[in-house]
């Protein structure tokens, strides 16, 4: 019986290793695409720059010039690319805390139980589906000087026809603008204060406490994975901004299409990188923008998480499974 008992044991082993290879194999198959994809339209793209960086390439010569760490030596020490950098985190410092705690206040009032509140969800939220594109365009000619509708409602209080998109007045368009799309926010924050256990505010109040109490000690803290969430995705994006920036000016070069007559006041970094690249065609010298300019998002990402992580409440303890390990 032993034997035939072994030649059972065998055959079971080999049908489950069978099993195994055939789930493997499936799972690879489902996965390829999201892994070809990444590796062709992510790793090797950065690779490739990060390559680029270390030339001076002009983006058409056949032969790359290796001038090694020349180009991030220059980055480092251009008074043109900090300037950039500094507009950037001006833009940051400004649209970050703004976006966050005014979508936080005004999903905070559309969650009350109030008439038409559907409606006005709908109306602040749609903003935020616009693309970047239509949406800046839309408030290019809002803003422009001669026809804008801006100019034209400040006219009757004998406001003369003010030149929005030129000067330092354009880097106020440009936070409007980005101020505009603060739906997205909110409709998250609405989602998250769905979450908050009414029996806990229900506590509060019998205890003596008001709404201003209950919001600090039990609806922020049910809702703080979402916000710390909310600051490191508007942050990222915030550091990218480019499209707004960029269309808010006008083409000086009919030909390539190129924008050129940006205003020094919009030269966020990546608009600096945009010119590098096809206004000057130095394609060794952006790729090392870009370089350094990913190193100084994994920072900031980093240090988001370390300040406000602390503060960050969590229903289910995320450190429990190396804890118990």
């Amino acid at each position: 019986m032993r034997p035939h008992n072994a030649r059972s044991a065998g055959r079971t082993n080999r049908r489950r290793a069978g099993g195994n290879r055939g789930e493997a194999l499936a799972f690879y198959g489902f996965v390829s695409p999201w892994v070809i994809g990444t590796a062709v339209l992510t790793v090797f793209p950065v690779g490739y720059a990060f390559y680029l960086s270390f030339t001076a390439w002009d983006g058409i010569a056949p032969f790359k010039p290796w001038v090694g760490l020349d180009n991030y030596r220059e980055v480092l020490t251009s008074p043109d690319t900090l300037s950039s950098l500094s507009k950037t985190l001006l833009l940051v410092a400004i649209i970050v805390p703004t976006t966050i705690v005014g979508s936080l206040l005004l999903a905070v009032l559309l969650n009350e139980r109030v008439r038409g509140r559907t409606a006005f969800r709908t109306l602040i939220y749609i903003p935020a589906i616009v693309p970047p594109v239509a949406a800046s365009l839309i408030w290019k000619v809002a803003f422009d000087q001669n026809s804008g509708a801006v100019n034209r409602l400040l006219r009757p209080f004998g406001v003369d026809a003010v030149s929005w998109l030129t000067g330092n007045r354009a880097f106020v368009v440009l936070v409007i603008v980005l101020l505009w799309g603060v739906g997205a926010g909110i409709i998250i924050n609405l989602a998250a204060l769905q979450t908050v256990p009414v029996e806990q505010l229900e506590a509060v109040k019998l205890d003596g406490g008001g709404a201003l109490l209950a919001f600090r000690h039990v609806t922020l803290p049910v809702i703080s994975p979402v916000l710390l969430f909310q600051t490191v995705l508007v942050t990222i994006t915030t550091l990218q901004t480019f499209v707004p920036a960029l269309l808010l000016s006008p083409i000086s070069d009919g030909v390539s299409n190129v924008y050129t007559n940006i205003p020094n006041a919009n030269r966020v970094y990546m608009v600096d990188v945009y010119s590098q690249f096809f206004a000057y065609s130095r394609y060794g010298y952006g790729s090392a923008m870009l370089t350094i300019f990913f190193l100084v998002i994994v920072a900031l990402t980093v240090l988001i998480f370390k300040l406000a992580g602390r503060s960050v409440f969590y229903a289910v303890d995320p450190n429990a499974a190396t804890k118990e390990g």
